[in-house]
């Protein structure tokens, strides 16, 4: 124990904690994913560690200072451009299509091998695609390759049912373009815009409630759990309102009040009455249950159906 009192111990420093910290002054991600790799030629797995690439500098501040320096260099080099950038895919080369035709009955071969139960083939044609596969890489084919296993999950079913309460907003088609409208003289100019969570009662100056038993608490809470989701749903709403692709910089902050709110740079001039109508008409549609009552609990408790993927009610299934 070297003579060390537990208060001596309690105050040196955690291995944890020396590790973030070294990390932190290097610029090294403090919290990297685990991905497992296998060579495909030797079947050997090693680990590799993949930076988080958090935006929070609170969770992990290396990759948050990157992201930060990556969008500087985009809005400084983006903000003010007049032309839209080339993206136009070049035609396929007869060597990308003999090749994805050829990958297509490897494919087709070792699915029926995979049904015959001859491992040995199906692991032999696995291997061929994932050559084929690299083949079509080195070409420059982008994107993501369909697996050669069959498709198991059946796609998750949502609801189209729009809110009759929330006001229909019109829908242009999107044009490829992100350069705003050009306006007498050459300006496009730009603006900014914040977007903040309505009250859920009245407030002190420094923040705390007014009358605490009158607070909508749990209001709050659902609305700042979903808050990601109902701006990615503003963005998607004023970007099929206004017809063309509109692009941003943008920060969410929390208020005195604890809510947060959204302040965002937008590319491009946009009426406030169209900022005003595609908020009115913005919502997320969230299923949430009843809390004042339990339903389950003890012995009575929803069961796994395997078939349908879903729990379901023990007694009526």
């Amino acid at each position: 124990m070297n003579g060390e009192t537990r208060a001596e111990r309690m105050r040196q420093p955690i291995a944890l904690d020396v590790a973030k910290a070294a990390a932190e002054k290097y610029g090294v991600c403090v919290r990297p994913f685990t991905m497992e790799v296998e060579d495909r030629a030797s079947y050997e797995v090693r680990y590799v560690a993949v930076p988080c690439g958090s935006t929070v500098e609170s969770v992990c501040a290396p990759c948050a200072k990157k992201a930060k320096a990556l969008r500087m260099a985009q809005c400084r080099e983006g903000w003010h451009m007049t032309e839209e950038p080339d993206f136009t895919a070049r035609q396929p080369s007869q060597d990308e299509k003999g090749l994805m035709t050829f990958r297509a009955d490897l494919v087709k071969a070792y699915r029926d091998a995979v049904e015959a139960g001859e491992a040995g083939d199906a692991d032999e044609l696995r291997e061929e695609i994932h050559s084929v596969d690299a083949e079509l890489r080195q070409l420059g084919v982008r994107g993501r390759f369909p697996s050669p296993d069959a498709p198991g999950k059946r796609p998750v079913k949502r609801s189209t049912k729009r809110r009759q309460d929330a006001p229909n907003l019109p829908r242009r088609r999107v044009e490829k373009r992100t350069v705003g409208r050009e306006y007498a003289g050459g300006f496009r100019p730009s603006m900014f815009v914040t977007l903040t969570l309505d009250t859920y009662g009245r407030v002190r100056d420094d923040g705390p409630p007014v009358d605490p038993d009158g607070y909508d608490y749990r209001r709050a809470a659902r609305d700042a759990v979903h808050f990601a989701s109902l701006v990615d749903r503003w963005w998607q709403n004023l970007r099929r309102v206004v017809g063309w692709d509109v692009q941003y910089f943008a920060t969410v902050e929390p208020q005195k009040r604890a809510p947060p709110h959204l302040h965002a740079a937008v590319r491009g001039s946009i009426p406030h009455e169209t900022i005003r109508l595609v908020t009115a008409a913005t919502y997320h549609q969230v299923w949430w249950p009843n809390h004042d009552e339990r339903v389950y609990g003890g012995d009575h408790l929803p069961v796994w159906d395997a078939r349908a993927e879903v729990f379901v009610d023990p007694d009526t299934r």
